[in-house]
């Protein structure tokens, strides 16, 4: 069976706005209160949650890695606590996703989100039984751009490897596809887009009504 998999945040969904709340959530208890902004801080929010505390201590002249390790437990508290106030999936995703399905494709999420948060926000978007597997960041001892959780996720499908493709938005989603030697396609749509043509991926996606077209031409 040919396999699309999914990158998710940023790519499948914004999460972005619950993320940076999260963030802040640890800053205000440092009592430093808000540090990271909702609109233009988006890009660092989908690059993760140490991303995040080091970018917010980094401004405020104290970083420290210990303290990353320190709040990072807090921050997955505080998210999962309220993980879909201001998420939101993509225009058109899931009806692109649907189309796939329909077209006989095996869908699957590969993310660096934790498995378990990752679970809980696809059934809190009522978007989880549209895909057939998802991998996290902690399903396997190693993440993305490790392939292994790609294969994972293409073997839980029971899918070919050799006629999968990897949907994107950031470096290590593209990292990811060439390591699995699968093409990858990024999303142009996210915070990061304007960045995705310099990677040089196999294909660009500007919108969800086009991926059937662009699935097609990279894996038939």
């Amino acid at each position: 069976m040919k396999t699309v998999i999914f990158d998710l945040d940023g790519t499948l969904a914004d999460t972005s706005g619950d993320l940076i709340a999260a963030a802040n959530h640890c800053f205000r208890v440092m009592g430093h209160g808000d540090v990271l902004c909702m609109n233009a801080d988006a890009g660092v929010a989908l690059r993760g949650g140490r991303m995040m505390l080091g970018t917010g201590l980094r401004r405020l002249d104290l970083f420290d890695t210990a303290v990353v390790d320190q709040y990072y437990p807090v921050l997955l508290e505080a998210y999962g606590q309220a993980i879909s106030v201001h998420t939101r999936m993509y225009d058109g995703a899931l009806d692109a996703v649907e189309r796939l399905r329909a077209a006989g494709y095996g869908v699957g999420i590969c993310t660096n989100k934790p498995e378990g948060l990752a679970e809980q926000l696809m059934r809190d978007l009522g978007a989880r039984d549209a895909f057939g597997a998802l991998v996290g960041a902690d399903t396997l001892p190693v993440r993305k751009p490790n392939p292994d959780p790609l294969r994972e996720t293409v073997r839980r499908l029971g899918g070919d490897q050799a006629q999968t493709l990897l949907v994107g938005d950031s470096d290590t989603d593209h990292n990811t596809a060439r390591a699995a030697g699968v093409p990858s396609v990024l999303v142009t749509f996210g915070p990061s887009g304007e960045d995705m043509a310099a990677l040089e991926p196999d294909a660009l996606l500007h919108d969800y009504a086009a991926l059937d077209q662009v699935v097609r031409a990279l894996i038939g």
